[in-house]
């Protein structure tokens, strides 16, 4: 259903739970840019309409769980690390063309989102299921249902842009 060609290696949940401050350090960037990036579009393209009509809650959702991510690290006593290089979406962004149409280049940036959203999606699930931790595993699972929909909605909006 996300369109992955490569899966996440399952074992990598084993390895994030053993590193939990550095995973939600992540994680809480991983949201802070999500909402920027949702912020970015609404400036770049305010005449999509319904663009800007459904990521102006995203940015609030995406806030949201940036603030939650916090609330998380200090409930167990654990620090908001350094943001690290993002490499998956660097990788990404290389792959996004130069020039072209502004409607070209708008589909371009709802596909590397719903790729994120995506991936991210994939990740949340593997620690919702893996994690030996109850409530983490539900904390994670809810991160995991919201960004399947973030995935959906940008696909949904670079259909109807496409069009």
């Amino acid at each position: 259903m996300l369109g992955l060609k490569l899966p996440t290696d399952p074992r990598w949940a084993n390895l994030a739970e053993k590193t939990l401050e550095e995973i939600l350090t992540d994680h809480a960037y991983c949201e802070q840019k999500a909402a920027t990036s949702c912020v970015t579009l609404i400036q770049l393209f305010p005449d999509k309409h319904l663009l800007v009509e459904k990521l102006a809650p995203i940015v609030t959702e995406e806030w949201g769980h940036f603030r939650q991510v916090l609330q998380e690290l200090k409930k167990r006593n654990l620090s908001l690390g350094w943001q690290r290089k993002d490499e998956y979406v660097n990788a990404l962004f290389k792959f996004q063309r130069k020039g072209g149409s502004r409607d070209d280049r708008l589909i371009e940036k709802l596909l590397i989102c719903a790729l994120i959203e995506a991936r991210s999606c994939e990740r949340f699930r593997l620690l919702s299921l893996n994690m030996e931790n109850e409530e983490m595993r539900e904390f994670y699972h809810k991160f995991m249902v919201a960004e399947a929909g973030h995935y959906r909605l940008f696909i949904d909006l670079a259909y109807h842009y496409g069009d």
